[in-house]
């Protein structure tokens, strides 16, 4: 019995080896890409830390981070499918190895008449292992598919973990500048209250009209529903904020209420060909078509006959202790082919194939959204640089503008309306400042979370491995 056991194993082995080296999957190349960026050099990529956040150069911004990682329920999710990933994983390459299965049974068998002939009490035990040689690939091709998957759902993980890091930054920065305005706006407020006094003071001496008296009133008015309008907004933004830090209560802000202070960081984009490597999101579309392309396999081989070799070994005994005293074994291999199925095995790898095609679409569909990507984020860093060096010289001309209108105004040499229009372009030249600061430190998050935010493919198969 046990010589037949030994060669059993040996079969089963040598089977299970053939089939372990059918199964190579397809490689496709990415789509092609420029050798440069149009926006910048061609020059290598800056080294970006994985805390790149902190180039802004803010305690508050690096501490909100900080807190979306460890509150952020939707990380928490996909934290939760790699482990899901994992056990499935396991479960998909269990098949390669033979199943044993155990099983003791006690019965008694007696006539309702009581007549001795046919009652008594039986006992058994029983060890049956079954093995589907995995001739073609098949089940190896599953736990290919399998760890695919897993590694799909890592990137996954660092893809949204990457966003909720860039949706931190961005939700903060507008916070930030929406405060700037608040203060701003308040401050423009105080300034047309002060011309709006020297309106009445001129009407009640008669050198101004009740219309300018109105037109100034309904000036500061305007900028009293302007002032609410900035404060409903950055309401919106602390919300927004709380629900990717997790918590049901806006985020207070109280450290930084003005973007001058912040830091505008500068990085080279390195070449397109570089971010096939630094992106998650392309990495979790490669190992996507490469589930894909195992899949294929598993559908292309359960057309093809399955050999199974099972060894049963069982004994029984009307006692106990005599159950194991006279065991008997049987060693069987089956063949069995699909002859007729009405075309479900086919159909379920033309199934196969043509979402393999869905997927290698999606994955170039990928690489180009990234370029894209890139290439945006550094078109307005260029194009908000320029505007807010224009912009700075509309401000200061502004300023001028509307100094020299009110001292003509109050010299009577001017009408209103000019005061009007001065101190309408001068709030509407600090608003914007503001805006475009924010832009285009906007554009500096965009920049990072389109480079991968110091994500690397390589880290990322040395962490797993």
């Amino acid at each position: 019995m046990r010589l037949h056991l030994h060669r059993f194993a040996a079969v089963a082995a040598l089977l299970s080896a053939a089939g372990c080296a059918t199964h190579t999957p397809p490689q496709d190349a990415p789509p092609a890409l420029p050798e440069r960026w149009a926006q910048a050099p061609a020059t290598g990529a800056d080294g970006i830390a994985a805390d790149w956040w902190s180039a802004f150069g803010s305690a508050e911004l690096d501490a909100l981070v900080r807190q979306a990682a460890e509150g952020s329920h939707d990380l928490a999710a996909a934290v939760a499918r790699v482990q899901q990933a994992e056990a499935a994983a396991r479960a998909a390459g269990a098949a390669l190895w033979p199943s044993l299965t155990a099983g003791v049974s006690a019965g008694r068998e007696a006539r309702l008449g009581g007549h001795a002939d046919v009652a008594g009490t039986a006992f058994g035990a029983s060890l049956q292992m079954r093995y589907e040689a995995d001739f073609w690939g098949r089940h190896r091709a599953a736990r290919d598919g399998g760890e695919a998957l897993l590694q799909a759902s890592r990137h996954d993980r660092d893809t949204l973990r990457l966003a909720l890091a860039a949706g931190v930054a961005g939700a903060w920065l507008q916070a930030v500048a929406l405060h700037e305005r608040i203060d701003l706006g308040a401050l423009n407020l105080q300034t047309a209250e002060r011309l709006l006094a020297v309106v009445e003071a001129r009407a009640r001496a008669g050198a101004a009209s009740l219309l300018e008296l109105a037109q100034q009133r309904g000036l500061v008015a305007a900028q009293r529903r302007s002032l609410a309008a900035l404060r409903e907004q950055a309401h919106a933004a602390h919300m927004a904020l709380a629900l990717l830090l997790g918590r049901a209560e806006g985020a207070p802000l109280a450290q930084v209420r003005s973007l001058a202070a912040l830091r505008a960081p500068a990085l080279q984009p390195g070449t397109p060909a570089a971010l096939l490597a630094r992106r998650p999101d392309i990495a979790r579309a490669e190992a996507q078509l490469a589930a894909a392309d195992a899949d294929v396999a598993a559908a292309r081989a359960a057309l093809l006959p399955a050999l199974t070799l099972s060894a049963d070994l069982a004994s029984g005994a009307s006692r106990w202790r005599q159950v194991l005293d006279n065991p008997a074994y049987t060693l069987a291999a089956a063949l069995a082919a699909p002859i007729l199925d009405g075309g479900r095995l086919a159909a379920v790898r033309d199934a196969a194939q043509a979402r393999r095609e869905e997927l290698l679409a999606g994955y170039r569909q990928t690489v180009v959204a990234a370029f894209v990507d890139v290439e945006t984020a550094l078109g307005a860093m260029t194009e908000l640089d320029a505007q807010r060096q224009a912009q700075a010289d509309e401000l200061r001309q502004a300023q001028r503008a509307l100094a020299l209108a009110e001292r003509r105004y109050r010299a009577g040499a001017e009408s209103l309306l000019t005061l009007l229009d001065a101190q309408r372009t001068l709030y509407a030249a600090q608003d914007l400042a503001a805006q475009l600061q924010a832009r285009r430190l906007q554009a500096s998050v965009d920049l990072y979370r389109a480079l991968g935010g110091g994500w690397r493919l390589q880290d990322e198969e040395e962490a797993a491995s």
